[in-house]
């Protein structure tokens, strides 16, 4: 299964901090925004990933994650010229993504909550036997959000944009998993009134063929969509509580390759070398040792 990042935009939202570096390469307290969706396709098991930026940003990604090899994972780049709507990742990824299945998730996009790692491999199956799959959290405010309507076995019977009157309260976040050909479905997606690739459209489109589930992220789940400056303090505030609360880091990716067997104790170690003078090298010094008393 491959997975993409649509790490794309001029993040107007974020002005000034934005003129000249990309949002997604802006800390969320002690890493960069872009780590917290890498992390969660590195969770659902996707090691081949293509990371789609601006041109203008291209260079500063390549030079922050590389080819991914610290990570145990295969990252490619490309551009997306000017953005023109999220189904649009899927044309751009189309060669990368080929007759595999295929999980995108917003660059901005941060997941925390328990079970999360088996509602990933859920999605996973689905993708893997032909369903696509929408991740829904519950909001106060749904006029804002694109909304999913369910019946009782998590089965999606509409969806809409920023409805007047909402039929559920459930968001459709920035993570998306779909079925091999999802690059085609998305080709036959019409720019809406405001010039854009909904990516409402393309779920309507596996809608129509009864082939479109949900996972519903529930209470104690947190997520957040840190393109404003209100939501980004959250963001952060709240990972700098967990973290410290809970002595663990959120999204470190170098302990996401080790426990899955991607990179190896010797590589662990040379990553907690090159950050030993803050607090994510020293975690991941801390993860080494341990790991070194269990052998």
């Amino acid at each position: 299964m491959k997975g993409i990042i649509l790490a794309g935009g001029s993040g107007t939202r974020l002005y000034p901090l934005t003129k000249s570096v990309s949002k997604q390469l802006q800390s969320i307290y002690d890493k960069p925004m872009i780590y917290y969706p890498l992390s969660v396709l590195m969770l659902a098991g996707i090691q081949d990933i293509l990371i789609i930026t601006t041109p203008y940003d291209q260079k500063s990604f390549q030079k922050q994650l590389g080819t991914g090899e610290d990570f145990g994972i295969t990252l490619h780049y490309a551009i997306q010229e000017e953005p023109k709507g999220l189904a649009q990742a899927f044309t751009i990824g189309e060669e990368f993504i080929g007759d595999d299945a295929c999980a995108m998730v917003l660059g901005d996009n941060i997941f925390y909550g328990n079970g999360f790692v088996e509602m990933l491999q859920n999605a996973k199956r689905n993708a893997e036997e032909g369903k696509a799959t929408n991740f829904g959290y519950e909001v106060h405010d749904p006029n804002r959000f694109g909304i999913m309507e369910l019946d009782e076995n998590k089965n999606i019977l509409s969806v809409e944009e920023k409805p007047l009157h909402p039929k559920s309260n459930f968001a459709i976040t920035g993570l998306y998993f779909y079925p091999s050909g999802v690059s085609q479905k998305a080709h036959l997606v019409k720019p809406s009134p405001r010039g854009e690739l909904e990516i409402t459209t393309l779920n309507d489109f596996y809608l129509q063929e009864n082939n479109l589930k949900a996972e519903l992220l529930g209470g104690g789940f947190s997520w957040f969509d840190a393109g404003t400056f209100e939501s980004k303090l959250e963001a952060e505030n709240f990972i700098y509580s967990v973290q410290k609360n809970r002595g663990k880091v959120i999204a470190c990716l170098e302990q996401i390759a080790f426990d899955k067997g991607w990179i190896d104790l010797e590589s662990l170690r040379k990553s907690a070398e090159l950050m030993k003078k803050n607090s994510y090298g020293q975690y991941l010094q801390k993860v080494v040792e341990k790991n070194l008393i269990k052998k």
